[in-house]
C-alpha cells in the first residue's frame, strides 16, 4: 500500500495470493471459480493464504454463480461460512444480495452484516446489476458497508467511468467507491484520474502451462464451458507491480 491509494488483487490460489503481495498489493479478495465471477473459497485455502501472506485477506461469501437473489437456504449458507471464514482469521469479507426487483436486499444484508461484525464488509459487483444505483449507494452507506465494488453498472469499469465518477461525489467519503472490472495497465491511469477514486480492483493475470507431461486431450473436466485442462491462470507479479506504479504515479 501506498499513501494515497489502495490495491486490491482478486485470487484463487495461494500462488496468487503471494504473487499479488510481492507485487505490491494493499489487499486480497480471496475466491474460487473466478471463471464465474467468484465463489466462497474453502477454509483450507483461507488458512493457508493466512500463513503465507501479511497483508489484509477479504474473503467472498457467495455460495453459487449467477444472479444475486438468494433462498432461505443459500443466505443459511453464507451465515454459516461466514462464522467460518470469521473463525479462520479472515480480514474482512465481500458479499451482495439484491431482491427480485433489483434493490438492494437491506434484511439479507442486515442480517449477513450482523454475523459478519466486527469485521469490515465490501458490497461486490451485485451492485452492477441494481435498477437505480444512486439509491443502492444510500441504502449501502445506511447498512453500514465499508466499500464498494463496481463497475458503474457496465461491461467494465472503464465502460462505467461516468457511473463511477458520479457514484464518487454522491458517496462523499462516506464509502469508498473501489472501481473494478477489466482493469488493465492500458486503462487504469484514465479510470484513476477520471473517477477519483483511491483504491482499485484487478486480478492481474496471467495464463501459466500445466508442469503435466502426461496428458489426456480426450477428456474435458468442465461442463459445457470447456477451459484449458492444462493451464491455470495465476496473479503475475509483473503486472501487479506495473499496476501498481502506474497508480503511484497519478496518485
Amino acid at each position: 500500500m501506498s499513501d494515497g491509494f489502495l490495491m486490491e488483487v482478486c485470487v484463487d490460489s495461494v500462488e496468487s495470493a503471494i504473487n499479488a503481495e510481492r507485487g505490491g498489493a494493499g489487499r486480497i479478495e480471496l475466491c474460487c471459480n473466478l471463471l464465474e465471477g467468484g465463489l466462497t473459497p474453502s477454509t483450507g485455502l483461507l488458512q493457508v493464504v493466512k500463513e503465507s501472506v501479511r497483508i489484509p485477506v477479504y474473503v467472498m461469501i457467495r455460495p453459487r454463480a449467477g444472479d444475486f437473489l438468494y433462498s432461505d437456504w443459500e443466505a443459511e449458507v453464507m451465515k454459516r461460512d461466514i462464522e467460518q471464514m470469521k473463525i479462520h482469521r479472515a480480514d474482512g469479507l465481500v458479499f451482495g444480495a439484491l431482491t427480485e426487483d433489483g434493490r438492494v436486499d437491506t434484511e439479507l444484508c442486515m442480517e449477513l452484516l450482523a454475523a459478519s461484525r466486527p469485521l469490515p464488509v465490501t458490497f461486490h459487483r451485485a451492485f452492477d446489476m441494481v435498477h437505480d444505483s444512486a439509491v443502492a449507494l444510500e441504502a449501502l452507506i445506511s447498512l453500514g458497508f465499508e466499500r464498494i465494488l463496481t463497475s458503474g453498472c457496465d461491461s467494465s469499469a472503464l465502460e462505467g467511468l461516468p457511473v463511477i465518477k458520479r457514484l464518487v461525489e454522491q458517496a462523499k467519503d462516506r464509502i469508498v467507491i473501489m472501481p473494478g472490472g477489466g482493469i488493465t495497465e492500458r486503462n487504469l491511469q484514465r479510470i484513476l484520474e477520471a473517477s477519483g477514486s483511491q483504491e482499485f480492483h484487478c486480478s492481474a493475470r496471467s495464463s501459466k502451462d500445466s508442469t503435466m507431461k502426461f496428458r489426456n486431450s480426450n477428456v474435458s473436466m468442465g461442463g459445457s464451458l470447456s477451459i484449458p485442462e492444462y493451464a491455470v491462470k495465476v496473479a503475475d507479479v509483473t503486472k501487479v507491480r506495473t499496476l501498481n506504479a502506474i497508480a503511484k504515479n497519478i496518485l
